[in-house]
């Protein structure tokens, strides 16, 4: 076992790493030799986003078909619900179908709200073999949210998810995190990970609550969440065509020497779709015929991390 991911100290006082590993990342050693992890996202946010009957002031603005606007005020936008709807009814079974024909696995990011209304396909994410990670308890910013009810919302996802999964969550990510987010998730303990970065292409450590924390990057541009926002994709050959170089690209860098991670975030009310669900498709096909790949879950490359390349004391 070695010790090369040592945690990453910043060449300054100033309070973000620009340095990162350097000309030389560690190698990452993936098992069976693997060149590239390959880690599938599925977002589950259908029903935790805003909206007057989860006690907000309006409709939700974000991640839907008809992006902008104004938000509805004091009352229900049934509109853009039953577009989140379409997620929870249909996409998200047509995204389980495509994973199961292939034999691949993923992480889900589960909104707890969203987890609470819908507890059969929070059961089939589990008995399917997903990991269920915590995506706070609201699909919402928490940027300007008070500490006490922030902390009191991430025990309640955990609750939710370990109550309907039978399993605690090892993995968080907020997304629209506050100042406070990972410390509060370090000091409520448990987890094995924190997604909240985007920062590199494989894991690192850094400091939260005093204690190390391992950091597994996410995406925003390997993401279909592009669709719905601009600049982004317009039709589903953009997005197959950028997850196909992204994926190429940085098998191509591991078979050089240089192995990394890809994470590839998903939305069952988009990808979820059937113009999308086919490009999906054409590229799961694509993942699953290519040799010296470890498609994983995020909690596997956690404790892969973990085992091969622990925080220095």
């Amino acid at each position: 076992m070695t010790d090369t991911s040592h945690m990453m100290a910043a060449e300054t006082d100033y309070p973000r790493d620009f340095l990162g590993y350097g000309a030389n990342p560690p190698d990452p050693k993936w098992p069976n030799g693997a060149k590239l992890a390959l880690s599938f996202v599925l977002n589950y946010e259908e029903g935790g986003e805003n909206t007057v009957l989860n006690g907000d002031a309006g409709s939700e603005l974000y991640l839907h078909e008809v992006p902008g606007g104004s938000p509805i005020i004091g009352e229900r936008n049934r509109t853009v619900e039953s577009q989140f709807d379409y997620g929870a009814r249909a996409g998200v079974w047509r995204i389980l179908r495509a994973f199961a024909a292939r034999k691949l696995h993923l992480t889900v990011y589960g909104v707890g709200r969203a987890l609470e209304l819908n507890p059969t396909v929070t059961r089939a994410f589990a008995d399917a073999g997903h990991e269920v990670a915590s995506h706070a308890w609201r699909w919402i910013d928490y940027h300007n949210m008070d500490e006490a009810t922030e902390r009191a919302e991430i025990a309640r996802c955990v609750e939710v998810i370990e109550r309907l999964t039978g399993t605690r969550p090892v993995g968080w990510y907020t997304g629209r995190i506050s100042p406070n987010t990972r410390r509060l998730v370090a000091e409520h303990g448990g987890f094995l990970y924190d997604s909240d970065s985007y920062a590199d292409d494989l894991p690192f450590y850094v400091t939260a609550a005093g204690k190390p924390m391992l950091i597994i990057p996410y995406t925003l541009d390997n993401n279909d969440m592009k669709y719905a926002v601009p600049p982004g994709f317009s039709a589903p050959d953009g997005w197959e065509q950028y997850m196909t170089d992204a994926f190429e690209t940085l098998l191509a860098e591991g078979r050089a020497g240089a192995p990394k991670m890809m994470s590839v975030g998903l939305h069952c009310r988009l990808i979820g779709r059937p113009g999308r669900a086919a490009a999906l498709a054409r590229f799961l096909d694509k993942v699953a015929a290519t040799p010296d790949v470890w498609v994983c879950r995020r909690a596997d490359i956690a404790r892969h991390w973990l085992a091969q390349h622990p925080p220095k004391a």
